[in-house]
């Protein structure tokens, strides 16, 4: 792919300026964030969480995540300094429970389980290394944890043309991935299952919920299964990698330590 992160990095400092106020906030990041924050809930409740949001861009997303979810620590990461520089207000409203940190998504600075939950909204066709991604994502989460990607579906015909052609017109060899290659990517990355669920729109986007592998050690009966939701169970795509659903499992149990950071904190 020609599409490198230097030139994500270039596009996304320009698009700062105005990031807040486009009109893709309306159209496709607020119902990718509500759609985010409904699966969170729906599998923690009100517990203390750890949560990493991937591509933080201003902020908006990790200030809304801690707006829903009090109890919740978010820590927010990117690449572009210009994105967490025009959100320095959030960051000082939300300061000690929101906290910016300068990163790459292909290598996380933060230790191995150090999350309860990562999401990433929005952004991964940015990213050029997506198997890479996905497998820095599942390392810093705590065995059990769940990963919660949402980008546009490309899968049908109006889907293929908005991506496909007109973004990808705009920024160039972006990818969106395939509801195929996400839930291989998932698989590869070590999620032992993985659901999808389709919000047409628009601006169609795809949300892919992943459940961390347990540790080596602890192996899979470590894991209490439960009667699985049924509207859950309905939206499982035929193909999945495994016949086990995210809410075939609890979630796991939480812990108040911080993760450690490796990178510039803002």
């Amino acid at each position: 792919m020609s599409y490198d992160k230097q030139q994500a990095a270039r596009e996304f400092g320009r698009w700062s300026e105005n990031y807040d106020q486009s009109i893709l906030q309306w159209l496709l990041f607020r119902p990718a964030h509500q759609a985010i924050i409904a699966r969170i809930s729906a599998a923690f409740g009100d517990r203390p969480l750890t949560i990493l949001d991937v591509g933080c861009g201003t902020g908006l997303f990790a200030a809304r995540l801690r707006e829903a979810m009090p109890q919740a620590k978010v820590w927010g990461v990117d690449l572009v300094a210009g994105m967490l520089a025009k959100g320095r207000a959030r960051w000082r409203a939300h300061r000690g429970s929101v906290v910016p940190v300068q990163g790459d998504s292909e290598r996380l600075p933060f230790g191995e389980g150090a999350f309860d939950v990562v999401t990433c909204a929005n952004s991964f066709h940015h990213y050029p290394h997506q198997q890479r991604a996905v497998e820095e994502m599942r390392r810093v989460l705590k065995p059990g944890g769940r990963l919660i990607l949402v980008d546009g579906s490309r899968d049908d015909p109006w889907g293929w043309f908005i991506y496909d052609v007109c973004v990808a017109g705009v920024e160039g060899d972006v990818l969106h991935a395939s509801n195929r290659r996400v839930r291989s990517l998932f698989a590869h990355a070590g999620f032992v299952a993985t659901e999808q669920e389709l919000h047409r729109g628009l601006a169609p986007f795809l949300l892919s919920e992943g459940v961390a592998a347990p540790a080596a050690r602890t192996r899979i009966r470590t894991l209490a299964p439960v009667g699985p939701r049924p509207a859950l169970l309905a939206r499982e795509r035929k193909g999945s990698s495994t016949s086990l659903t995210a809410a075939s499992f609890r979630s796991p149990v939480t812990d108040t330590r911080e993760p450690a950071v490796a990178a510039r904190v803002l």
